[in-house]
C-alpha cells in the first residue's frame, strides 16, 4: 500500500510517501519537510496564528514535492493520513482540511493518526531489525513519556511529565541564556562548545512523591536562579558552562528512567522519538547506557526525530491496511490523549 502522511501539528509543515507490504520492511519513498524557525524565531517561539499561516502558504508545494520526490503521481496512491491531534488547532486544521480535500478528489480512504503514534512507529522505516514489543520514549518540545509498546495498535503509557516536557524546558533555559529560537538545537551546540573541567551542577528532576514521573519546572527554576544570582553578584557565568550542565541535568533522567523501564518489562529495545532525541547528548548516552544493561538502543536519524510526514505515512498505513479509515467529518482533538487513539 502506498501512503501519503501529511504533519502539520506545530511548525513544520511535513508531508512524507511510504510503501507498505505485509511481511516487509516498509519503504520511505520521500519525506519533505517545511520549516519555519525564520518566521518564529523574532518572537522567540511560535506564534500559533502565524503557523497557521505558514502552513497555509506551504503546504500546496509540500505536498508537490513529496510526490515528485518519490516519483510517483496522485493516481498512484492508495490511501492518506493526517495529524490529528494533539498540536495546535488551527495548524491541525489545515492539514485536515487538505487531506480531506485529496481523499475527496481521488475517492481514497484517509485516516486521522495520533502525533505520538507517528513518533512511536518512525523507527521501524529505517531499523527492520524493531520487534514487539518494546519500550518506546516519546521526548519533544511538547510531550515527554515512556510507553510500553506492545503491538501496531497496543500500547499503555507509563509515566510522563507532570509540567514542562524535555523540549519545552530547553527551549525556555536557551531563552534565559538569549540563545534565539529555536533553542533546543541552539543550546546543544553551546553545551558542546564547553571545554572545562566541570559544567554547572543542576538538580536532576524528580518528582517530588517519590514516583517515576519526569518534571522539568524545577530545573528550568534552578538555571534562573542561578543566572540571577551571578548577575547579583557580578559574576559572569559561562554560558557553555551553564549548557552543559542544564543538559547533563535534563537528559540523563530520561536515559535512566527509559533504561530501568525496558528492563522492568524484559524487553531488549528501547526505541526514542521526537525533536530531542536529535540531542547530541542523548545520541551519545542513550546507547551506552543501552549497551550496558544489555539492551538495544534504536534511534531515527534527527529528520526523522523531528515532526514529519513519513511517520504519519506509515502510521497509517498499517491502520488502512488493518481496515481503518476515518469518515469525512473527522474533526481535530489538540488535546488527543496517546491512549485514546492506541488502545
Amino acid at each position: 500500500m502506498l501512503v501519503l502522511g501529511l504533519e502539520s501539528s506545530c511548525d513544520e509543515t511535513a508531508a512524507g510517501l511510504v510503501e507498505l507490504e505485509s511481511g516487509s520492511p516498509p519503504r520511505m519513498l520521500s519525506n519533505v519537510i517545511a520549516s519555519q524557525h525564520a518566521t518564529h524565531a523574532v518572537y522567540g517561539g511560535v506564534v500559533p496564528e502565524f503557523a497557521a499561516r505558514e502552513h497555509l502558504k506551504n503546504l500546496p508545494w509540500v505536498l508537490e514535492a513529496a510526490l515528485k520526490e518519490a516519483g510517483v503521481g496522485l493516481g498512484k496512491l492508495q490511501g492518506l493520513a493526517v495529524t490529528q491531534g494533539p498540536g495546535l488547532a488551527g495548524c491541525l486544521h489545515l492539514g485536515v482540511a487538505a487531506i480531506k480535500g485529496l481523499a475527496v478528489a481521488t475517492g481514497l480512504p484517509f485516516i486521522g493518526i495520533n502525533h505520538l503514534e507517528g513518533h512511536l512507529a518512525a523507527a521501524f522505516l529505517e531499523h527492520p531489525d524493531l520487534r514487539y514489543p518494546y519500550l518506546g520514549l516519546v521526548v519533544s518540545g511538547g510531550h515527554t513519556a515512556l510507553y510500553d509498546v506492545r503491538g501496531p495498535f497496543e500500547r499503555r503509557r507509563l509515566f510522563g511529565t507532570r509540567d514542562d516536557a524535555a523540549g519545552e524546558a530547553f527551549d525556555k533555559v536557551a531563552k534565559l541564556l538569549e540563545l534565539g529560537f529555536p533553542g533546543g538545537p541552539a543550546l546543544d551546540k553551546l553545551a558542546q562548545s564547553f571545554m572545562g573541567d566541570l559544567a554547572v551542577v543542576f538538580p536532576q528532576s524528580q518528582a517530588k512523591d517519590g514516583s517515576s514521573d519526569f518534571s522539568y519546572s524545577g530545573l528550568k527554576t534552578s538555571v534562573r536562579t542561578y543566572l540571577e544570582r551571578a548577575a547579583k553578584g557580578d559574576a559572569v557565568p559561562e554560558k557553555a558552562a551553564v549548557a552543559a550542565g542544564f543538559q547533563k541535568a535534563a537528559i540523563e533522567p530520561l536515559i535512566r528512567r527509559a533504561v530501568e523501564a525496558a528492563a522492568g518489562l524484559g524487553y531488549a529495545q528501547v526505541v526514542a522519538g521526537g525533536g530531542v532525541a536529535a540531542n547530541s547528548l542523548f545520541r551519545q548516552a542513550l546507547p551506552l547506557a543501552c549497551e550496558s544493561a544489555g539492551l538495544q538502543a534504536l534511534l531515527s536519524s534527527p529528520a526523522l526525530c523531528a515532526d514529519n510526514g513519513a511517520m504519519i505515512a506509515y502510521a497509517g498505513g498499517l491502520r488502512l491496511m488493518a481496515g481503518q479509515s476515518s469518515p469525512l467529518d473527522l474533526g481535530i482533538d489538540p488535546n488527543l490523549e496517546t491512549n485514546q487513539a492506541l488502545a
